[in-house]
């Protein structure tokens, strides 16, 4: 079904910023169970007596159930709001902790920390990202980077906790902690955010000037699934992901290839010191690329970061064998990387209207999903089957082009025709 919008030109809320700051907290709530996870494979390991591939399976179920549950989630939200929904989405990931922390077998690492966590944290990041394109109609890019970039940051204010944690009072000790902390400021963000109300949803005047034409109409899940556009942008955000994901899964590999894992770089090793450059690259992104959208447009922006990804990788495979610029290169890489998860929910709103944007994201969000489940393998598999990076990195490279090259020459071009088809009908309907 479609509707038009019924979009007002009055001044936006202030509160909407609260709303964005509540969102950024939820999402820092629910980023360690991601992103502090390797602290805990050892102790699993050894606590369940398992091998670590056996134990790696928790972090695949996490990811999978996180994207690939999230059209539904994303629904649910849409139906019965963001207050219900996010704050099961934070007992969720409170409990998968809390739940984990006495398990004795690996179903029921699975069934706790796999399935609870990647439930609830999914729930609160779809429905955090839905949330704010529906707040910021006008700076979509910022407002989606800043929450997304939370997702990245919000780890490392725990990883030191945590890490002395489990050092001092155990595994147990400090899921049950943690997973009670995580729960609760989850909640306390959740029972206080709302959605806009309809008079306070607005196109920008200057938004055609700044090539950010919006949808005068909303369309349905089902109406948007049948969309080409829907399509282009599920192929070009899995191209970025499986491209990404291939370099992440890989790095360490990588690194020990080219000599330069325990090599010295301002005194620490070169691949620690790179993945903690690129954890900040990877969050500041989000928002930069996000704000800079805003400005010149979602297609012109993603030509610039994908082609950015592309010849960054080019240049640090080329000097991987120099540690200093492995290190820094690599932040460059990640820095053209992260911001898919600012622009791609921007476009798609702009694209297809607010009504339903939380559930129509949710579709488009799957595209990481199978990413995470394409770029681990495939790049393994090519190395495996080469014995040379050269081919896996030409794959990313080609990838990363690719897409910069849908974007400026084929997205934007049909979104374009799709936006004035839209503005015509309305203007001819209100005739």
């Amino acid at each position: 079904m479609t509707t038009t919008n019924t979009q007002a030109s009055s001044a936006p809320s202030p509160s909407r910023w609260f709303q964005l700051l509540l969102g950024m907290i939820a999402m820092m709530a629910i980023s360690s169970p991601q992103y502090v996870w390797a602290l805990f494979t050892g102790p699993l390991t050894e606590k369940l007596r398992v091998s670590l591939a056996e134990i790696q399976v928790t972090f695949s179920l996490l990811i999978v159930l996180q994207t690939f549950f999230s059209p539904a989630q994303g629904y649910l939200i849409d139906r019965f709001g963001p207050r219900l929904l996010l704050s099961v989405g934070a007992i969720l990931t409170g409990l998968s902790w809390v739940l984990a922390a006495n398990v004795t077998t690996l179903t029921g690492l699975y069934m706790t920390y796999g399935l609870f966590g990647g439930l609830g944290t999914g729930i609160i990041y779809i429905g955090v990202v839905g949330m704010m394109v529906q707040w910021f109609p006008d700076k979509r890019g910022l407002a989606t980077g800043l929450v997304a970039a939370g997702y990245g940051f919000g780890a490392i204010l725990t990883t030191l906790p945590i890490s002395t944690s489990l050092k001092s009072n155990g595994l147990s000790s400090t899921l049950v902690t943690f997973g009670i902390v995580f729960g609760i400021v989850g909640i306390l963000a959740a029972i206080f955010m709302r959605r806009p109300e309809k008079s306070i949803a607005f196109t920008a005047p200057d938004a055609e000037e700044r090539g950010l034409m919006q949808s005068t109409r909303n369309y349905a899940p089902r109406e948007m699934l049948r969309n080409p556009i829907f399509w282009l942008l599920f192929v070009m955000m899995t191209m970025m992901s499986t491209s990404g994901l291939m370099v992440i899964s890989q790095m360490g590999a990588f690194a020990k290839d080219f000599g330069v894992k325990d090599a010295l770089v301002f005194g620490l090793a070169a691949l620690p010191l790179a993945l903690t450059v690129d954890r900040i690259t990877n969050g500041v992104t989000r928002p930069f690329f996000g704000w800079v959208s805003d400005r010149i447009g979602r297609e012109n922006t993603m030509a610039i970061a994908f082609g950015l990804e592309g010849i960054a990788m080019t240049i640090w495979l080329a000097y991987a064998h120099n540690p200093l610029a492995f290190v820094l290169l690599s932040g460059v890489v990640f820095f053209g990387w992260g911001e898919i998860f600012s622009l791609f929910p921007s476009t798609l709103t702009d694209t297809f209207g607010t009504r339903d944007a939380t559930t129509n994201y949710g579709f488009l969000y799957m595209a990481q999903g199978v990413g995470s489940v394409l770029g681990g393998p495939i790049a393994a598999l090519l190395y495996q089957a080469t014995l040379s990076w050269h081919v896996v990195f030409g794959v990313a490279i080609t990838m990363d082009i690719t897409t910069a090259l849908l974007a400026i020459f084929v997205l934007k071009r049909m979104r374009a025709t799709h936006l004035a088809r839209n503005a015509q009908a309305a203007a001819l309907a209100t005739a």
